[in-house]
């Protein structure tokens, strides 16, 4: 039947064999795909299987976990995307496969797609709400740094604290504000600063710069580790336009690090003049209470005045007297009027008393202390008493 005898392979062999062409074509080594994920499979091992299609065909790909974890966002479903890999053979099934070892999402960078995510993700999570807001405190003691050492914006915020409120402590943590180990350090320090209760308000950030020069400040452990703090955090990345996950999550946004520092602590000059304002007007307050609380007291007084047993004892006093006097001046009253009356009765008496009459020539006789009315009360030899006006003398009768 066969010329020449056949080679006969066995399936493994054959699978081998296929492998070894289609890694041995330098086109296939190092190859770029454009197509839609489908089938998207995120497994537990950190791997990530998938199939890649277009219109006409489709191709299964994986990605392992050494290469997924590089990535900056998620494939998902639907997506359409620029492979970058190998193209070889998987024994077990015989078909080939796409080996991935870069992705990046076809038409939007994978840095803003990635940011895009995050931002979703956190934002249905509630890590952006208002209600978890924590107030910046007015009057800190201790303020926590975390930036680069030796960059532009240590400095601002150093000399915007230093100037605007002197008598609170600075707290420094440098940590890298760039590159794949500055995440990881901004979260540890402010893990550190909250495990040792280090200060009343904390300040992140850096200068400004480009998406990948700030984007640890979009990683997910960085928000994680703001949103979880119990000090109040201000987040200053880059410039005013400039907008980072950390931002969304931070209780207070400051466009740049010096307004951060402005942020952070109230204006002592400020607050000198505010005192003296608050002194002036304390003092008018003062005085006022004063002058109130001085007519109170006489209002009390006049009412203790007017309700006080003493005064009652003077007006009943005062009544007293005034009854006396009316009593004194009636009883004299009737006096005068009784005199009155006695001096009337002694005139009348006057003119009917025998004194009266011996005063105009009459005398008055007496035998033995009785009047003499009659001559038949006298006879001759009788020693008679005679009364005039002045006086009395004694005489004898010598005819009758």
């Amino acid at each position: 039947m066969y010329s020449v005898s056949p080679t006969v392979y066995s399936v493994t062999e054959l699978n081998n064999y296929v492998k070894r062409i289609l890694e041995m074509d330098e086109n296939l080594k190092n190859v770029f795909v454009t197509g839609e994920i489908s089938n998207f499979k995120n497994h537990y091992s950190g791997h990530m299987y998938m199939t890649i299609k277009d219109e006409g065909g489709a191709i299964k790909a994986v990605m392992f976990s050494s290469y997924a974890s590089r990535l900056k966002f998620v494939p998902e479903n639907g997506m359409k995307v620029i492979i970058f890999g190998s193209v070889s053979l998987y024994n077990k099934d015989g078909s080939y496969q796409l080996y991935i070892t870069d992705m990046q999402p076809d038409g939007l960078g994978a840095l803003n797609l990635a940011y895009e995510q995050l931002k979703e993700r956190l934002q249905n999570e509630g890590l952006f709400n208002l209600e978890f807001k924590k107030p910046i405190p007015k009057f800190p003691k201790k303020i926590g740094v975390m930036t680069a050492p030796d960059g532009a914006a240590v400095r601002d915020i150093f000399s915007v604290l230093k100037r605007r409120y002197p008598v609170a402590e600075i707290v420094f943590s440098p940590v890298a504000v760039q590159g794949a180990s500055a995440a990881p350090e901004i979260a540890k320090a402010i893990n550190l600063f909250n495990e040792q209760k280090a200060a009343d308000v904390l300040i992140v950030g850096r200068g400004g710069g480009s998406l990948e020069d700030l984007w640890a400040f979009n990683e997910e452990v960085v928000a994680r580790a703001i949103f979880q703090s119990e000090i109040p955090v201000i987040s200053a990345v880059g410039h005013e336009t400039d907008f980072t996950i950390a931002d969304f999550v931070a209780d207070l946004r400051a466009p740049t690090p010096s307004a951060a520092a402005e942020l952070a602590v109230p204006d002592i000059f400020e607050l000198k003049s505010d005192l003296l304002g608050l002194k002036q007007h304390l003092s008018v307050l003062m005085r006022n209470m004063i002058v109130a609380e001085k007519e109170k007291v006489e209002n009390f007084q006049k009412q203790i005045t007017i309700l006080s047993p003493s005064n009652k004892i003077k007006n009943s006093r005062q009544e007293l007297s005034n009854l006396y006097e009316k009593a004194v001046n009636s009883v004299t009253l009737k006096m005068n009027e009784e005199k009155a009356k006695i001096s009337l009765l002694s005139s009348k008496l006057n003119v009917l008393s025998p004194l009266n009459v011996l005063s105009r020539g009459y005398s008055i006789t007496y035998n033995n202390d009785s009047p003499i009315k009659s001559v038949n009360d006298v006879k001759t030899g009788d020693n008679i008493k005679v009364r005039v006006t002045d006086g009395e003398f004694f005489a004898e009768v010598k005819g009758s």
